[in-house]
């Protein structure tokens, strides 16, 4: 009976091939293996646009071997019988061994990090009172801000998002706190950057124009009613973020 081989390519649709390989070939060693897959995806190349691979979150070596091959990871793909990672390599992929190549390679496995930008807008009032949004997706308030998009400035986002979300042309200073989210409540954890939004006349709040998707209302607030509608964790950082006005960058964890 003749072996099997080691790896298996098949054409899954229209100039899309799907390549696997054995767990031998794994136990060959990843160097080994590496060898073997990236010979055998050049090939596939050839009548193909696109070679992919599926890998078992849980299959350490087999990650290694899907990357070194040159494939790129792209995302996951959830199954009743388990979640696979998505690998692929396109024809017109930058060969790995040019530097734009590499990079794209490392690009597509290193870790990333949601980042959110937040502003930090006060009144004149002699008691400290900071701009708080009534989000219509939760029951706390929050400062004005957001998700920073792929590609944009965590500087010049927080400004967008104060204009979408309130209507307010409001440039954003300099970094007062970063703060790290860990995972909660189905959320991966996260970069919170509060930028310096200024001090201004409490008239602001009438010029506000709130987005009707997100944002209920908006309301300079004491200390004292940040804690009170505020998660526990953005009232601390908020604190936070006030202690260190004019003092340079900080750095917390969940507000602490």
């Amino acid at each position: 009976m003749p072996d099997q081989p080691d790896t298996h390519v098949r054409t899954v649709s229209d100039r899309v091939a799907r390549i696997h390989w054995s767990p031998e070939l794994s136990e060959r060693g990843w160097q080994a293996a590496v060898d073997v897959v990236r010979r055998d995806v050049a090939a596939a190349l050839v009548d193909h646009d696109r070679v992919e691979a599926l890998v078992a979150v849980d299959d350490a070596q087999s990650h290694r071997i899907a990357t070194w091959s040159g494939l790129r990871r792209e995302g996951v793909q959830r199954g009743v019988d388990g979640d696979r990672v998505v690998y692929a390599r396109l024809v017109d992929d930058v060969p790995v061994h040019e530097p734009h190549g590499f990079r794209a390679l490392l690009n597509s496995f290193l870790p990333r990090k949601r980042a959110i930008s937040q502003m930090l807008i006060r009144d004149t009032s002699p008691e400290p009172r900071v701009l708080l949004c009534q989000l219509t997706y939760k029951t706390d308030w929050d400062l004005p801000g957001g998700v920073v998009e792929v590609g944009e400035s965590p500087q010049l986002a927080v400004a967008r998002e104060v204009e979408e979300e309130l209507g307010l042309e409001i440039a954003a200073g300099q970094l007062v706190l970063t703060d790290w989210l860990p995972p909660w409540g189905g959320w991966d954890d996260a970069l919170c950057l509060v930028f310096d939004g200024g001090t201004h006349d409490p008239s602001l709040v009438g010029r506000i124009v709130p987005q009707a998707r997100e944002i209920r209302s908006a309301e300079f607030c004491t200390l004292a009613e940040v804690d009170e509608r505020a998660a526990d964790f953005s009232a601390r950082r908020i604190r936070s973020a006030l202690a260190n006005l004019g003092g340079g960058p900080a750095y917390t964890e969940s507000g602490r």
